[in-house]
């Protein structure tokens, strides 16, 4: 089975085409940034990116209707479970109306909806960031008003991924583990996976450790003193919490890579500093999910792109090493979590339904 799979970006678009589990195309759609800034929201560039994706598969010798299904990232959608999802009129309504907001992924399922509608192939998403499997003692945060709720929104597609392959590595059912589970990227997400369900997470865009650019928790009252600081805006609190905080806030770079060189070629002793302070952080924050499974955890397993680094990896598990087993699995595998999901549906004809 041939499926086509999207994952826009802010400024770009990938796609892929896969045989069943096997990758046989990747692209990389560039997208000039002024143009996309015309664009007075993200559901409208539709049919510009459209039109990109449709011309990069013509010029590798495909066309739409050589594919069995077309698969697209998931983006900020009312809270659902895990799965695979195919494309329906509730979702598109959604993403034309986000309840939590804009963001390139949103286009996804609605870039696969119009391709495959275009010829009648079914169009699927899986896994997105709004995936909620929470306990209800997971959503008391500590004030009782709208909006304080604590909420699920964390690299799901990734986290689901990475440990059903840790499952395999341990030899059992990932609906048999509890694991705990580090996204560590630009962003980065802790997750407490119970026998399949990631029953509490933190994620950095609300709380949790720092990530390279945003702020995870901060101190409450600092943050309200910010709020009323003289010509401060809701849009630059959210700019600064949410872009310009994390580690770049601490060295001036949002580039890992830079941060670790520094720190141990160079010597720099403030890059040493930020490198032991994001380590530190996502310990806690692991030994806070090892405390929502009570301590019975089969694996921790680190992830993302700076799972890469050796040296980051060593300087977490300093901390954690006691609590269970670790498990690198370094990078991110959208694209193939993407398909995987898409075949999985074509070959049992069962999805879920988005309501």
């Amino acid at each position: 089975m041939k499926i086509l799979v999207i994952n826009p970006g802010a400024t770009s678009t990938k796609i892929c085409v896969f045989e069943d589990e096997k990758e046989i195309m990747r692209v990389g759609i560039d997208h000039n940034a002024a143009e996309i800034a015309k664009y007075p929201n993200v559901v409208s560039q539709a049919p510009f990116r459209k039109e990109a994706i449709l011309n990069a598969v013509r010029e590798n010798g495909y066309k739409l209707e050589d594919f069995d299904a077309v698969c697209g990232r998931g983006g900020l959608f009312k809270h659902i479970p895990s799965g695979t999802y195919k494309v329906n009129d509730a979702v598109i309504k959604d993403i034309e109306n986000p309840p939590y907001g804009e963001h390139a992924a949103n286009l996804g399922a609605y870039l696969a909806k119009e391709l495959g509608d275009s010829v009648g192939i079914p169009a699927f998403f899986v896994d997105p960031v709004c995936v909620d499997e929470f306990e209800p003692l997971a959503r008391f945060s500590g004030l009782d008003l709208p909006g304080f709720e604590r909420q699920s929104f964390f690299h799901a597609l990734n986290h689901k991924s990475v440990a059903r392959k840790a499952a395999g590595m341990i030899g059992k059912p990932y609906e048999e583990l509890n694991l705990v589970v580090c996204h560590l990227g630009g962003g980065v997400s802790v997750a407490a996976h119970n026998h399949g369900r990631v029953v509490d997470v933190n994620n950095v865009k609300d709380e949790g450790s720092m990530g390279m650019d945003r702020a995870g928790t901060l101190p409450a009252n600092a943050l309200v003193n910010l709020c009323f600081k003289d010509g401060m805006t809701k849009a630059d609190v959210k700019r600064i919490i949410g872009q310009e905080a994390g580690i770049y806030s601490y060295t001036g770079t949002k580039d890992f890579r830079t941060v670790e060189n520094a720190a141990f070629d160079d010597g720099d002793e403030k890059m040493m500093q930020a490198f032991k302070a994001i380590a530190y952080q996502l310990a806690k924050d692991i030994g806070s999910m090892a405390a929502v499974l009570k301590f019975d955890v089969d694996a921790i397993v680190y992830t993302g792109g700076m799972a890469y680094s050796e040296r980051f990896c060593d300087e977490i598990s300093s901390y954690v090493k006691g609590i269970a087993p670790i498990l690198r699995i370094p990078g991110e595998e959208e694209m193939q979590s993407l398909a995987e999901g898409a075949l999985r549906a074509l070959k049992t004809g069962e999805w879920e339904t988005y309501e």
